[in-house]
């Protein structure tokens, strides 16, 4: 069977593969930039942000000595700053030690964000390294493949790599291995779909065990989110609002509205400013990969002078301007 397989799925790809603005390209950099991207942004939304970073940092060179607020800058509205950070360490860390990327999965491994899936797809795309990458999609592909309801991680890799070995060792072409995992990402993203997948259009029916029952394969895997009452004060003043230049892990480097988990939190918050009061404006609801939170917003009027657009703010914190923005609007 594998042999036929690997000739199936890759005369479809050359076929079939969608025009993207990374595809196709051998420059290690950008090969990154567009997987770090891929990783929580789905293909259509990612395109233009790839585009715009591009135009502004064209190399590792350019991103290394920018700021970090303006690569978050750039990265703004597209969510998961922690790539866009962990970036631009891996640039400078890079650049500032006079080294290019490194060309093996095991090398890039080392750098900051860089995990399993990425250094895979790096070093397979733009140098060649017969190494498996597995997604969701190729989880999803092999799954139904083989008809595995609840495979471990440990299942999916080994079977991705037995594909690519036995591959290899047939076609010894520089370029297999990527088109090879990019080929199984292409499936999964647009013919083995989560829900409703093409199986009359896919290449790989004839050897597909899950084809007659494809919803069974993977089982659904349930995501717990942890739900948190928040509470947000926009400090307006006439020359514009009161920002505060965030911490952590998840929105760390960006900048934005004062805010504090309940309960308490707008007591505490009117007292780390001296006021007496807010106005109530409405509520926010954002979701996080593992959070949910529901944001009670309130403002009040502050000698505050930062321009929100003039600073990389994130989706929630632009909502929330937003709403209030909104209502101020309509009360005049």
């Amino acid at each position: 069977m594998p042999s036929n397989l690997h000739k199936a799925l890759l005369t479809w790809y050359q076929h079939h593969k969608r025009k993207l603005p990374w595809r196709g390209e051998s420059d290690a950099y950008r090969i990154l930039l567009s997987e770090m991207l891929l990783q929580q942004t789905r293909v259509e939304q990612a395109i233009p942000y790839y585009q715009r970073f591009l135009q502004q940092f064209p190399n590792l060179e350019t991103l290394a000595q920018a700021s970090q607020e303006d690569v978050l800058k750039a990265w703004q509205g597209c969510g998961y700053y922690a790539r866009a950070r962990n970036l631009h360490k891996l640039a400078q860390q890079l650049v500032f030690a006079g080294q290019a990327l490194p060309c093996s999965s095991v090398e890039l491994l080392a750098l900051p964000g860089i995990g399993p899936y990425t250094a895979a797809a790096v070093a397979s795309m733009a140098f060649g390294e017969p190494v498996a990458t597995v997604d969701g999609n190729v989880r999803r592909v092999l799954s139904r493949l083989f008809a595995w309801e609840k495979p471990s991680p440990k299942q999916v890799q080994e079977t991705a790599d037995t594909l690519m070995a036995q591959l290899v060792n047939r076609r010894g072409d520089r370029d297999t291995p990527g088109n090879w995992n990019q080929a199984l990402m292409e499936l999964g993203a647009t013919v083995c779909t989560p829900k409703n997948p093409s199986c009359g259009a896919c290449p790989v029916a004839p050897f597909c065990q899950g084809k007659n029952h494809p919803e069974r394969y993977p089982a659904a895997q349930k995501r717990l989110q942890k739900s948190l009452e928040m509470v947000a004060l926009v400090l307006q003043g006439p020359a514009g609002v009161h920002l505060e230049l965030r911490q952590g892990p998840v929105l760390g480097g960006l900048w934005g509205v004062p805010m504090e988990e309940d309960p308490g939190a707008l007591e505490r918050l009117l007292a780390r400013f001296g006021l007496d009061k807010a106005e109530p404006v409405g509520a926010v609801r954002h979701d996080f990969t593992h959070r949910k939170l529901n944001i009670q917003v309130y403002k009040a009027p502050y000698e505050a002078k930062e321009n929100p657009g003039q600073r990389p703010l994130s989706r929630l914190d632009r909502k929330i301007l937003k709403l209030v923005e909104t209502k101020s609007l309509r009360l005049l």
